[in-house]
């Protein structure tokens, strides 16, 4: 049991910094989305690998550790968003629930890519499942940050030149707490879906690779 704590211990950190790179590198091709988040090259992989390999306990560790590092990370946009409503920001509270929703949530639950382990045998299929799975549930925690505390850009982020008609369409359509919610789900999907997409496709790729998936004997 030492050796296998040693392992996941050791692994968990090259596997968080495996991640920051990627996301580094990502941040120099793929532009960021005005209020936060893109796509990158499957940066949160490696945690959701080190999470389906040693269990949901130690995943949610990993998880939890991984939302502190993308918190450091996100200095600026955390820092703006203290700033006063009428200065652009969320104020002290908003801002809070910013970090719990956005960061400490949303990659925490990248530490239950386990959940199909026993139920499904197949490495590849359960690790892909699993993948999916945290993926989507990163995403609803996004969708419930960017109800609450931006709805208000939503009129705005519709207006904006390249949305033409159907943003109209949806202006139209929509309005209130449902044009908030639909603000969200719209913009978080630009970067999420794609996410969810390749990250589900490397990792039944990755999966079908026995020195990857083997885990460490304790």
């Amino acid at each position: 049991m030492k050796k296998e704590k040693l392992y996941w211990l050791v692994e968990s950190a090259l596997m968080i910094a495996l991640a920051v790179v990627l996301e580094l590198v990502s941040k120099m091709f793929v532009p960021e989305m005005p209020f936060g988040g893109q796509v990158t090259i499957v940066s949160m992989l490696p945690v959701i690998l080190v999470a389906w390999k040693y269990g949901i306990g130690r995943g949610l560790v990993t998880g939890f550790v991984y939302s502190l590092v993308e918190m450091m990370l996100g200095t600026k946009t955390i820092s703006a968003a203290f700033l006063p409503v009428e200065d652009d920001g969320l104020g002290v509270w908003g801002a809070i629930l910013m970090m719990i929703l956005d960061y400490i949530l949303a990659f925490t639950v990248l530490g239950l890519a386990a959940m199909y382990k026993k139920a499904v045998k197949k490495n590849w299929l359960s690790l892909m499942l699993g993948a999916f799975t945290v993926l989507v549930m990163r995403y609803l925690c996004h969708i419930a940050s960017g109800y609450i505390l931006y709805g208000a850009w939503a009129e705005w982020f519709f207006s904006q030149e390249g949305f033409y008609s159907w943003g109209q369409t949806i202006l139209n359509k929509y309005s209130g707490k449902a044009l908030s919610l639909v603000y969200s789900v719209i913009y978080n999907g630009f970067y999420m879906v794609p996410e969810i997409v390749i990250t589900t496709i490397v990792a039944g790729v990755i999966g079908r690779i026995p020195q990857i998936t083997r885990k460490k004997a304790g």
